[in-house]
Parts: C-alpha cells; structure tokens; sequence
C-alpha cells in the first residue's frame, strides 16, 4: 500500500480535532487534583483611591472557606519586584495584584476568597466588607486630549522619521484630504475565560495550568516574583480556547493561584468571571488625524498621520498605528506622530492585528475618501501609489504579490461592475454598497528551539514550548515534521504548551509557523543526516557516495532524488545499526540576509454590504479575501485563520465597542449579553483566495503567518462600502444605525 507523505498545501484535518469535540481536550479551568480548592477575585468598586478598610470576618465564618488573601495578609513569599517585566510588557512599572491599598482601576482585584467549593468561594466573596477612600480619577479618552504625551520608550517602534517637507506638498496639493477617525475600547472575550490552577506537589513543586500563550514566559513570570526555580515550577498550557493576545501576558489570576497555592499547600483553581474579563487588557481607543494631498490624477504627494492612544497611569502601551502608509503606498513628502493620553484604567493588550487593524482602518478609509473626491476607482488608485519597497525601513520586500491580490479579488467580486456613485446600487428597501481596503502585516521570524525524537518502529515525536491557540499549530506543525522525513501523518505526533520543552517565543505577531516551523524542520532535517550516515554503512546500500542534498524521504523510507526507487526503509537504516531511537535539538534563528529585506503579508479585501433605507441596519452580505502569505502549510487551517480575521473585521466595523461610564470609571457593557460580536445570523458569503507568492528569504520554509493579516484591511473595506451604500462617511467606529441613518 502507498503511503500518503506529502501534506504541505494540502488541505489537512486538525490532528487535536477530535479531541475538541469529544470533550477531552482539557483546559487550564478543566485540570482535576485530590482535595482541589476554588479561589474567587473580590474586585474593587471604585476606580481610584485607598482601601480604608477591609474585613474578611464574615467570609472566613462561611463553612469551606479556607483563607482570604488581601494586602494586608499576602504571605511574605511573595515579593514584587518592580522592574520585573514579562517578555509582552510595555514601559512602565507592571501591576502588582494585592500590593498594598492603593486603587489604580475599577475592578482591580482586592482579595482572594479560598475555600473547598466553588460555590462557598463565590458566595465568601460577597461577604468581604470593603471600605474606600475615593480619588479624583480620569478615564474620559477624548477628554484628556490635551494632556496627550509622547513616550520616553515605545513598546513597539516610534513613529517612522518624516521625509520631504509635508507642509509645503499638502499645501499645494490639488486635492486634499484632511479628517478624523476614532474608536472606542475593544475588548477580547475569548470562550475560555482567564484561569490557572496550580496543583500542589508533596515535595514542594507545582505543576501548573494556564490560559496562556507563552507557558515559559508564565513560568519565568513566577520563577521571578516567587523565587522559584525553573524545576519548582512547571507551566502547562495543552488547549487554549481563544487568545490572540489575551493570552500574551501573564494576568492576575496566575499569581492569585500560585500565591494561594504556595500558602495553603492545597491545589488551588481560580478562573475569572465573563464580567472580570474586562478588567484586564484590551484594544486601547483611538484617535487619529489623516492628510492626504494628492495631484489631480490622484498621485500622493503628502501624508500626514498623527494618532493618539489609550494608556494606563502605570504603563506606556503604545502600538504600531501610524506606520502602515509606507508599507502600503508610495510618498515622498510624509509626517507621523504617535501621543499616549493617560487614563485610570488597566493597562491596555495586544489584540488580533494591534495598531494594524486601527491604523489601515483610518488610512484606507481616507484613500477611499481620495479615491472619491478624484473620481478615481478605488483599486486604480491603489495601483497608482504602489510602493516596491518598505520605506520605514528603506527596504526592499521579501516578497510582495498585493498586485496580484488586488486583481483576483476583484475578479472573484466583480468589482468591475460597480457604479461609483453613492446611493446608485439598489434592491428594494436595501441600499448596496462596494468597499475595498488594502491590509499589510508583518511576517517576521523569532529563535525558536525544537527536539525530535525518531523510534525504531518509525514514529517520530517533535516538540517545542509553543502553543497553539485554536490556530491549528499542532496540524502545521504535524505537517512539516511529516513530510519532511516522508512520514505518515499517523506515525507522527506534536507536543506544545509545556514550560519543560525547548524554548519558543511567544505564540503572537503571527510568528509561530515560520518560527517553530523553521525550528521543527531544521530539528527533522538533522535526524535525517543522522539516517543518511547510518544508511552510508548498510549492506548493498545505494547512498554510500550520497550527499544530504541528494537524498529524499517519502512513504517512509530514504530515496535518492535522482532514482527514487533506490531506497531504504527508515526502520531497516536504524535496525540496521542497531539503534533504538534518534534523538536531536536544534535552534533557529533569522538568516543574516533577512536583515536587507522588508517581511509583510499583504490583502486586498472587497466588500459588500446592504443598509436598509428605513432602519439604518447593515449587513455585510459578500466578502472576498485575497491574501499574499506565501507559502501555505495548510490549505484548510488558513482559510480559517482568514475566515476568522474577517469574522472579527466585521466585529470591529458594526459591533464592538466597551462603553465607559466616566462618572464611574468603569465599563459598563462587561457581558456578553451588552457588548456585541458577531453570530451566525451577522455572517453570510467569505470567500478567500491565497494568492501564489514564492518567498525564499523570509525563513526557511517560505510561509508567512496568517493570524493577523485575515482582519488587516477589513474594517475599513466595510466602512468604505457603507459609504458607498448611503452616501454618508462614517469616521468612528463601530458603525451603529443611528450613524448612517
């Protein structure tokens, strides 16, 4: 029987698939221990000021309670460093859960109620009496404009240097564009809410399980603040249900736990409520101010690109807003700017596409407004200021194939049928609108480490503290290590999301395949020399001369490339020499050469939507996709990482939005009943089209990441075919009926 071997671009089944529907797949919330404890966040009702007092007396009369944690009883083996700061954090000084009586936000945990039952932690929470000292606080974004500052550090890169002079150029521009664009708070609600558990060993150790998307980056989190040692702590993360960048940071309830944990000397789980998910981390608001001076033929002659983003008091958190116009289009004469405005709130997190999904909203919005004004095509006028090069860093791309994405999106659509004018595509009652958006986002690559560890009977086991965040990781990487050493899917097996394995970056910035997939297939091409000097010395054997370069692997066995059926079976090579298992580590790094290029995934989104004349209502009815990502592992994960991303896109046009209460400090749509994301019934049509890009500079295995390009670009189509559709320009997000009616 052939052996089916080749798996890359092929459309390919999750190999976790069926433990997910069946159940067993287990979370960090899921993971059972003999004489397991519940512990549960009492959050502050003021967003700013002093505990005056607190008193745990009636919680701890409460039958099951064990302890209640506060400021005023933390144990002393905990300590705090104020330096210390994860591989996400941004500037600043992290917050510090239970340090001393000071309020910095609303919700902000206070006390950790401990007890036997879930249900008796719960119900001790409500029995925690807290008095407060209120202080004047601020979280009113647009209000604090004025006190907008620029950040001594940016977590991201500053601003790109201005060129040319922009003043003159947009002055004597023959069109001008010159707006405002916003949105509000967004925040991530993921179906797995935050929680660890952290199990108690006898001999002191703790395995623990996180929501995490970096477990070692969990682990070094505690090892600091703890004291601990890397073998006294082991961070565990096989599932995770939802992240892209919630994930990225260690959040409170990992040190609630291990605190509680190292204390009790019980095995302790705390997860946070669906209402406690908005307490930490989320996509700032922002403010941006676009100037675009073009000649008559549409050609740009001056950009101007100012943002102001949300922050806390105690960090800077800055993203790459303001950058995307020199990745995208070509300008000479360009001024950027990027301000913090302050604000008593937590800190705020990366969230799918951070700065890209914000900035090409406002920057495509505004080309589209240019397009209009000129009476250019949208797509033409795109052609029109293409750039061949990154000019933040003055480099050329790795690959760039967005021409080819603009034409065969537009094919799919039908764009070529659309009449420009607002108002004029009708059906009934339903207004029909045509948008399109460009979308860029960076295809770096990140060292990783990986092992892989080949037995006698032909299975092969790789792995790499990476994680896999429902993005298919466990497949890919499947994938690579099967194909590379010509293996069946079956005989092959992935293990992540384990502190004790071989160093991976964070699983964010759309790096984890050309990163642990770089690694995975370097560490599978190392066992494959191994093979090749075992094969050198086997009876009759036709690879004695063989050069690794000569050699290939398939349906199990070595063949030579130049005559494949000249083999050997990989089990017959190491029975051979009588070897029960290979084993081998490798770590890889960015070639020399990437340095010289310019790495970025491209789209080009097209976009239908119906506004219904008399209630304002907006459907996103058609979409279409067209994605330069180089090469792609895995036909069938990829289209859902893009799927995704537009499913989100819409999300973020029409429907998130965190609304503030600044009289409170607090957000009052923390649920999922009040703060909206898209259903099944707000999603209809998706197509998505992989454009063929060959890339041999941008890693190893030529594949760009997907998570994060899929939403790039598509709010911004959707607003531009809202436009369309009614005639009005709405600069503020998310769009709502009452905008457009």
């Amino acid at each position: 029987m052939t052996m089916k071997t080749d798996y890359i671009g092929k459309p390919t089944n999750r190999v976790d698939g069926r433990l997910k529907v069946t159940g067993q797949a287990k979370y960090a919330a899921e993971f059972d221990s003999p004489g397991l404890t519940y512990g549960f966040v009492v959050s502050s009702r003021i967003a700013k000021g002093k505990i005056k007092s607190i008193d745990t007396t009636e919680a701890l009369q409460l039958d099951g309670v064990l302890q209640v944690f506060t400021h005023e009883n933390r144990p002393q083996t905990a300590w705090f460093d104020k330096s210390y700061q994860d591989e996400d954090s941004p500037p600043g000084s992290p917050f510090r859960p239970l340090y001393s009586d000071e309020i910095q936000f609303s919700q902000q945990p206070i006390a950790l109620v401990v007890a036997d039952t879930f249900e008796a932690a719960r119900y001790g929470a409500t029995l925690v009496n807290v008095t407060y000292e209120d202080a004047p606080f601020s979280t009113d974004f647009e209000g604090n404009r004025e006190k907008a500052y620029t950040p001594e550090k940016y977590k991201s890169q500053p601003p790109p240097d201005a060129r040319g002079d922009m003043a003159a150029a947009f002055a004597s521009a023959a069109m001008q564009i010159s707006e405002e664009y916003t949105h509000t708070s967004e925040h991530h609600n993921p179906m797995e809410m935050h929680a660890s558990t952290a199990i108690w060993e006898e001999d002191g150790t703790l395995t623990i399980y996180d929501k995490t998307q970096s477990v070692q980056n969990s682990q070094k989190y505690i090892d600091q603040i703890f004291g601990l040692k890397p073998k006294d702590a082991r961070v565990r993360s096989p599932f995770v249900g939802g992240a892209f960048g919630s994930g990225l940071r260690p959040q409170y309830q990992l040190f609630l736990t291990v605190m509680a944990a190292l204390e009790l000397k019980r095995p302790v789980r705390v997860m946070l409520t669906r209402q406690q998910m908005f307490s930490f981390g989320h996509r700032p608001a922002t403010i941006q101010k676009l100037q675009l001076g073009a000649s008559k033929e549409g050609k740009l002659e001056a950009v101007r690109h100012e943002a102001f983003g949300e922050t806390s008091r105690f960090e800077d958190y800055a993203e790459n807003v303001v950058v995307w116009q020199n990745v995208l289009y070509q300008c000479d004469n360009v001024a950027f700017d990027y301000k913090l405005i302050g604000l008593d709130v937590y800190t705020p997190l990366d969230m799918r596409a951070p700065g890209g999904s914000t900035g090409q909203f406002a920057l495509e919005s505004a080309m589209d407004e240019l397009a209009a004004a000129s009476g250019i095509n949208p797509v033409a006028l795109r052609l029109k200021n293409y750039t061949e090069k990154d000019q933040n860093e003055d480099a050329p791309f790795t690959s760039k194939e967005l021409r080819e994405c603009y034409r065969q999106g537009a094919e799919k659509f039908g764009w070529e049928k659309r009449n420009p004018e607002p108002r004029s595509m009708k059906e009934g009652h339903q207004l029909i609108g045509w948008g399109m958006a460009s979308g860029a986002w960076e295809a770096s690559q990140q060292q990783a480490s990986a092992k892989a560890l080949l037995t006698v009977d032909g299975k092969l086991t790789v792995s790499s503290a990476t994680a896999d965040i429902g993005t298919g990781t466990y497949t890919v990487m499947t994938q690579l290590a099967a194909e590379t050493l010509g293996l069946q899917l079956e005989d092959v097996s992935f293990k992540l999301g384990d502190s004790a394995l071989p160093d991976a970056p964070l699983e964010g910035g759309s790096w984890t395949v050309s990163s642990v997939g770089s690694a995975v297939t370097l560490v599978c091409d190392a066992i494959g020399k191994r093979l090749l000097k075992l094969a050198r010395k086997v009876k009759d054997t036709p690879f004695a001369t063989a050069g690794y370069d000569e050699v290939i692997f398939s349906e199990g066995h070595m063949r030579l490339r130049s005559d494949p059926s000249k083999a050997l079976a990989v089990t017959r090579i190491m029975r051979s020499a009588e070897i029960n298992y290979l084993e081998e580590e490798v770590t890889s790094k960015p070639a020399e050469k990437q340095k010289k290029y310019a790495p970025y995934a491209h789209s080009a989104v097209f976009v239908e939507v119906r506004v219904d004349e008399d209630f304002g209502t907006i459907k996103v009815t058609r979409v279409v996709s067209a994605i330069a990502g180089g090469r792609i592992i895995n036909t069938k994960t990829a289209e859902s990482q893009i799927l995704g991303g537009v499913v989100w896109g819409i999300g973020m046009a029409l429907e998130e939005e965190s609304l503030m209460d600044t009289t409170y400090g607090r957000f009052m749509n923390h649920n999922l009943a009040e703060y909206h994301v898209p259903v099944n019934a707000d999603i209809h049509s998706i197509d998505v089209i992989f454009v063929e890009e060959h890339d041999e500079i941008v890693n190893p295995i030529g594949a760009k990441g997907l998570g994060e390009i899929g939403i790039a670009g598509v709010a911004g189509a959707i607003a531009n075919a809202v436009y369309h559709a009614t005639g009005k320009r709405v600069r503020n997000l998310p769009i709502t009926l009452d905008k457009v009616m």
